[in-house]
């Protein structure tokens, strides 16, 4: 990447905390914030953004420009397929209320002291069922009976994971943006049209290529009545969803039931 299209991203390196923090995680945290800010905002492309007070609800930085918030979650390993977050009820009253924050997720190195690999996944994708309870705490704990919540990255589609930096290599900002703006129409759609949107833009990446006709989409129809029990005309519901995002942009009718998802090479 050229020094043009990365210059307004902060090097890898992160500061080091002052020393009047004293846990390892306090330290982690104001280093991985104060590092996180300098990524800027992909909504909008501001160059910085702001931290929120500690203890904010949900969200943890700010677009001062656009006031996107995100929740900036950080890990010395991989993150897996489910990440741990705070309450479940606080995170189900913002997806409800729908002021959720985007989620940032950070991996770095703590030896060298350095981001390796950071990716954002835009709030227009969450849904109910991507926050799941954990067990209630015991009785004995301090915080008896409270109920935490892990998000399920896993049932992210693709295109909800932007990818900003991987194996310390910079995306361009133009990409970033142009992937987030390509899905902006979900923020308009209802939590429960949402869901299904969401559902049949998994089965069409789940096809493994760019051009496909609408039997290949077929295919899902029985994991999307199960995931959908109350549907009685699960097929009828795929075509009108994929009409949805034909008009939105996502994908291109090429005629005689084919279709292509936009945005991918048709090699």
């Amino acid at each position: 990447m050229s020094g043009e299209e990365n210059d307004n991203y902060r090097p890898l390196g992160m500061e080091e905390a002052p020393a009047h923090f004293e846990s390892a995680s306090q330290r982690a945290r104001v280093s991985t914030e104060a590092w996180a800010q300098r990524v800027g905002c992909p909504n909008c492309g501001a160059i910085t953004l702001d931290r929120l007070p500690n203890n904010s609800p949900v969200a943890d930085l700010q677009c001062a420009t656009c006031r996107e918030e995100y929740e900036l979650k950080s890990t010395k390993a991989r993150f897996g397929p489910r990440v741990p977050d705070g309450a479940y009820a606080t995170m189900r009253q913002r997806l409800l209320a729908r002021n959720n924050p985007n989620l940032m997720l950070l991996t770095y190195d703590a030896a060298r002291n350095e981001a390796t690999d950071i990716l954002v996944i835009p709030k227009h994708f969450f849904v109910l069922d991507l926050i799941e309870p954990r067990p209630p705490l015991a009785p004995t704990a301090r915080r008896a009976g409270w109920i935490g919540c892990n998000i399920n990255i896993e049932r992210v589609p693709a295109s909800g994971r932007i990818v900003l930096l991987k194996n310390r290599e910079w995306t361009s900002r133009q990409t970033a943006r142009e992937q987030w703006d390509r899905t902006l129409f979900l923020r308009s759609a209802s939590l429960d049209a949402r869901g299904w949107l969401l559902e049949v833009m998994k089965a069409v990446e789940a096809i493994g290529r760019p051009i496909f006709n609408l039997e290949e989409v077929y295919a899902a129809e029985a994991k999307l009545q199960a995931h959908f029990p109350l549907n009685r005309n699960v097929r009828a519901k795929i075509r009108q969803q994929l009409q949805v995002l034909r008009d939105q942009g996502y994908l291109e009718f090429l005629g005689g039931a084919t279709y292509r998802l936009k945005g991918l090479a048709s090699g």
